[in-house]
C-alpha cells in the first residue's frame, strides 16, 4: 500500500509543521534529531529528576566494580574476610539491596533519598575526582558531630579505594547524588555509547 501523500499547507505555521513531521529531506531529519535532544535535555530528563529528587535519575554502569560473577555463597566465601572485619555477616548482606551486584552495561534508576536516611548496604552514587560519578555500596556510616561520612566499596573490588581521586573512607553528604533503587539488567554496550554521547551534552548518565 502506497503512503498517503499529505497536502502541503499554505500558512507559515502549517509549513513549519509539515517540514518537521512530513518532509523527508535530510535537513528535516536533522531538525528532528535536534528537537528530540532539546526535549530530552530540557523536559524529559529534568522532569524525571524532579520526580526522583536527583540530578541523575538514570545512569549507565561502565565498570565491573559491582559484578559478582558467581552465585551468592560462592562470591561470599571469596570475600567474607573483608566483610566480617567490617562487622557485616552473610546474613546481613543477604538483606542488602542488589545482593548479587550488577553488571557493566546495566541501567540503574536513582532516587534522591535524604543522605541521613542512607543505611549500611545501600548502593549510592556520588561525585569523586574522576570523569564520572561512582556507584558503590555503603559498608560503614560515620557521624562526626553533624558531619556525615560514608565508607563505600565496590562488591567486586578487593579493598576500599584510597587515592588522590577517590577516598572511599570519607564520602561526604556534599558528594552524594542518590540511592540506586532499580536495576534494568544488562542491555549491551550500545546503551553505554548512547549515554556517553548524551553526557557530552550535559545529561551526565554514566557511573563507574
Amino acid at each position: 500500500m502506497s503512503k498517503k501523500k499529505v497536502k502541503k499547507p499554505t500558512t507559515t505555521t502549517g509549513k513549519i509543521w509539515y517540514f518537521i513531521w512530513h518532509d523527508e529531506s535530510i535537513l528535516s531529519l536533522l531538525v528532528n534529531v535536534i528537537l528530540a535532544f532539546i526535549i530530552i535535555k530540557f523536559l524529559v530528563y529534568p522532569g524525571m529528576g524532579a520526580i526522583f529528587g536527583t540530578t541523575y535519575p538514570v545512569v549507565a554502569v561502565v565498570s565491573d566494580s559491582m559484578e559478582h560473577n558467581a552465585k551468592f555463597y560462592d562470591w561470599w566465601n571469596a570475600n567474607e574476610d573483608f566483610y566480617l572485619k567490617s562487622n557485616i555477616t552473610d546474613i546481613d548482606f543477604r538483606e542488602f539491596s542488589f545482593i548479587n551486584g550488577f553488571n557493566k552495561g546495566d541501567i540503574m534508576v536513582l532516587i534522591g533519598t535524604d543522605p541521613e536516611k542512607i543505611e549500611i548496604g545501600d548502593v549510592i552514587v556520588y561525585h569523586a575526582k574522576k570523569p564520572y560519578p561512582i556507584i558503590h555500596r555503603v559498608i560503614h556510616i560515620r557521624d562526626t558531630g553533624g558531619e556525615l561520612y560514608f565508607t563505600t566499596k565496590g562488591d567486586n573490588n578487593p579493598n576500599i579505594i584510597v587515592s588522590s581521586e577517590l577516598d572511599e573512607r570519607n564520602v561526604s553528604k556534599e558528594q552524594y547524588i542518590g540511592k540506586a533503587v532499580l536495576r534494568i539488567p544488562f542491555i549491551g554496550y550500545v546503551k553505554i555509547w548512547f549515554v556517553q554521547f548524551m553526557s557530552w551534552f550535559g545529561l551526565g548518565g554514566i557511573v563507574t
